[in-house]
């Protein structure tokens, strides 16, 4: 069935909004056959966002972890400091094309929101943005960013106030306004044509890492790490080498106070198949179905759902998918800053994190390449408040 991965995926969306779907699908995949659309999107990708990202051998992490070779792929150093302008750039030109004057997006990192405030900046768009209390107090500097592009940041206060709030409050105003206004959902999340739609943008990220490593080193890895919230950033990475059976494809999920605490975001690993957003996934809920708060010391993570193409994955034992605490991941961002000086998202120390756990059993001369979503700098001042408080995470 259209818009499915297996089982997963599909458009359970008010009626109302069939038409607006089936319309971006329609235009989206005209679009990406369009020779003139491919050419000018990688222009803005290269002589804007800062593509490709170098892949990087982390030669001091690697000694220290034990005897496997450690890449990542550095989406940290794009333009606005992660992976998200690669999907924010190519929806954007779509709403262009569609004759839109406004675009919304909901964040929970800031990432997304900065990325789309950006895109909606360079292409003329008036731009709105969804965002939890609770992550606008966390990311209150990408806050400013989005600002200071022009952007019109809405506190969300339903709810948890955190990136699942946002998203509802998202879809409510999209319901209302899509004669002119376009969604652009920062995840591999939501209705059919969503996922496939940000998975195609980003792409990119595992079309490039799967050649730089072949010609780095003759082989591909033995290991892809990915952080996943909604999923992009793996999606991302993973497009590139789940054909190849022999590479073990691994979706780090936030374990926020470990899992018996209630206190996390894992839904592959402690949740149940349910409908969130618009899609068929895996979820957090209890057991009369409603969904359950989460709790990532990273606000990109912190979320109820899984994109459906993670869901369909896992079920087909492509990918597997695991979890890592708070404390784990702030050990991780230390350790990565001390070793490499480089300064990670939380999100992607999540990655980092298990690395570490599984690279002490390589044998020697095994590569594991760790997709680094996005930098730190957002993080840092959230992180020092942690310390300063003395609140035992790390």
């Amino acid at each position: 069935m259209t818009g499915r991965f297996g089982e997963f995926g599909g458009q359970y969306v008010p009626e109302l909004l069939m038409p607006v779907l089936q319309d971006l699908e329609k235009n989206f995949n005209k679009l990406k056959r369009n020779a003139a659309f491919k050419t000018q999107l990688e222009k803005y990708l290269s002589n804007y966002a800062g593509r490709p990202t170098p892949l990087y051998y982390a030669k001091n992490l690697s000694k220290k972890f034990g005897k496997a070779k450690i890449y990542f792929k550095r989406e940290d150093l794009l333009h606005t400091g992660a992976h998200k302008i690669n999907n924010t750039l190519g929806q954007i030109m779509l709403a262009k094309h569609m004759g839109k004057r406004r675009v919304i997006a909901e964040t929970g990192a800031g990432q997304h929101g900065v990325a789309t405030a950006c895109a909606a900046a360079l292409f003329g768009l008036k731009c709105d943005v969804f965002m939890g209390v609770k992550d606008m107090e966390r990311q209150k500097m990408n806050v400013y960013r989005m600002q200071l592009m022009g952007a019109n940041v809405i506190k969300v206060d339903s709810g948890s106030g955190t990136l699942k709030d946002a998203i509802n409050e998202a879809l409510r105003d999209y319901a209302a306004t899509y004669k002119h206004t376009h969604y652009v959902i920062g995840s591999v999340v939501g209705p059919h044509p969503y996922p496939r739609l940000v998975s195609f943008f980003q792409s990119v990220i595992g079309k490039e890492a799967r050649k730089q490593i072949l010609k780095e080193e003759g082989k591909l890895p033995n290991y892809v790490i990915a952080c996943v919230g909604g999923g992009s950033n793996a999606i991302g990475i993973f497009s590139g080498f789940k054909n190849d059976k022999k590479v073990k494809l691994i979706g780090v999920e936030a374990g926020g106070y470990g899992l018996k605490s209630g206190m996390h975001a894992a839904r592959i690993s402690n949740g149940k198949k349910g409908i969130l957003h618009g899609s068929l996934t895996y979820i957090l809920q209890d057991k009369e179905g409603q969904i359950k708060e989460t709790h990532s010391v990273s606000a990109g993570l912190d979320y109820a759902a899984i994109g459906p193409e993670h869901s369909f994955m896992h079920e087909m034992d492509r990918a597997n998918y695991v979890s890592i605490t708070d404390r784990e991941a702030l050990e991780a961002f230390n350790l990565l800053a001390k070793t490499e000086g480089i300064i990670p998202a939380l999100e992607s120390a999540h990655a980092v994190a298990y690395a570490k756990k599984i690279a002490g059993n390589c044998s020697k001369g095994d590569i594991i390449l760790i997709n680094l979503s996005g930098r730190g700098d957002k993080d840092v001042e959230y992180i020092a408040n942690i310390v300063k408080k003395k609140r035992g995470i790390i």
